[in-house]
């Protein structure tokens, strides 16, 4: 009898845990406590959302995402409310979304707050046999290049030119956790004086696709950014038989490597030079600010302009 109860106990407290680590979610006045300066606008706002925490399934990444107290996850209906009611943008800007990942210590209303995209490309194995031989100062400039020549043709098309300055932080390639992560540092407009713009993105690779993380903020972020990009990379648990070290001889390959995956959205010509048969670019507007979004590989279009406004609207 004592082993019948005991076994009842067992299976319920493994029912518990189980239920816990799909992912804790919270109202924001648990996320943020103590905290009494959100205004009347941003209030109802806010109640929309769910913050999440703890292991979140993506079952279409054939992942989860392990967010840890230091994070919250926002789930794709709650990221739409983000970008089109908090942020101002279209409904259809938050489209294909898988949600998106913020620090802590800021709600989606602050005005200082940074998030990342999340996305995943089912383009196939993507090869790391270029990522320790790439040339990446020699990358940069054939995207410079690229970027150069592609910006008559944007602003016929009502778009801002684009300059690259530089990386804001090289490729780097974190082989133990088949991660490839890069920064940017851009200048939209014609204004050279004007605040500079981060683009930051980290890849981590599986054994059928890509787990896209893409970084709306300024470049005086970009040190706040570094010093998560460790815990970024170690996000994503990949399902059983799914991690990059699982690939087997026949799996699909993805039509471009470490090169072409940087390159992507700089042009038709960059992407041809370095084996990228699919690209896209998408724009994002933080407070002003536009951050150009890499696509990891996807034949994509851009949605638009993603607006974010200091002050939210009802």
């Amino acid at each position: 009898m004592g082993d019948r109860i005991l076994r009842r106990y067992f299976a319920a407290a493994m029912l518990f845990a189980l239920l816990a680590a799909q992912g804790e979610a919270r109202p924001y006045q648990e996320m943020f406590p103590g905290r009494t300066d959100f205004s009347e606008a941003e209030k109802p706002l806010l109640e929309k959302l769910d913050f999440q925490q703890g292991a979140i399934k993506l079952p279409e990444a054939k992942a989860t995402l392990n967010v840890p107290a230091n994070f919250y996850y926002l789930s794709p209906a709650d990221t739409k409310t983000v970008l089109v009611d908090i942020w101002g943008n279209p409904p259809a800007a938050a489209d294909g979304m898988l949600g998106m990942i913020f620090p802590a210590k800021y709600a989606p209303t602050d005005p200082e707050s940074w998030g990342s995209i999340v996305e995943y490309s089912a383009d196939g194995y993507v090869s790391d046999s270029d990522a320790a031989t790439t040339n990446y100062d020699e990358l940069l400039q054939n995207i410079k290049d690229s970027i150069s020549e592609r910006n008559p043709e944007r602003e016929k098309q009502g778009f801002p030119k684009i300059t690259l300055v530089g990386w804001a932080s090289a490729p780097h390639y974190d082989k133990p956790a088949h991660a490839m992560h890069w920064a940017r540092d851009l200048i939209f407009g014609n204004d050279t004086q004007t605040e500079h713009t981060l683009n930051y993105s980290v890849r981590v690779f599986g054994r059928e696709g890509v787990f896209e993380f893409d970084f709306v903020a300024g470049l005086g972020q970009l040190k706040e950014i570094e010093e998560v990009i460790p815990t970024v990379t170690k996000l994503v648990q990949f399902d059983k038989g799914m991690a990059y070290g699982d690939y087997v001889d026949g799996d699909k390959i993805a039509a471009y490597g470490m090169a072409g995956m940087i390159a992507a959205g700089a042009g038709a010509k960059i992407a041809a030079k370095v084996g990228l048969l699919a690209l896209a670019l998408a724009f994002f507007k933080k407070a002003g600010i536009l951050v150009v979004v890499l696509a990891g590989g996807a034949l994509r279009f851009a949605k638009g302009l993603f607006t974010r406004n200091k002050t939210p609207t009802a």
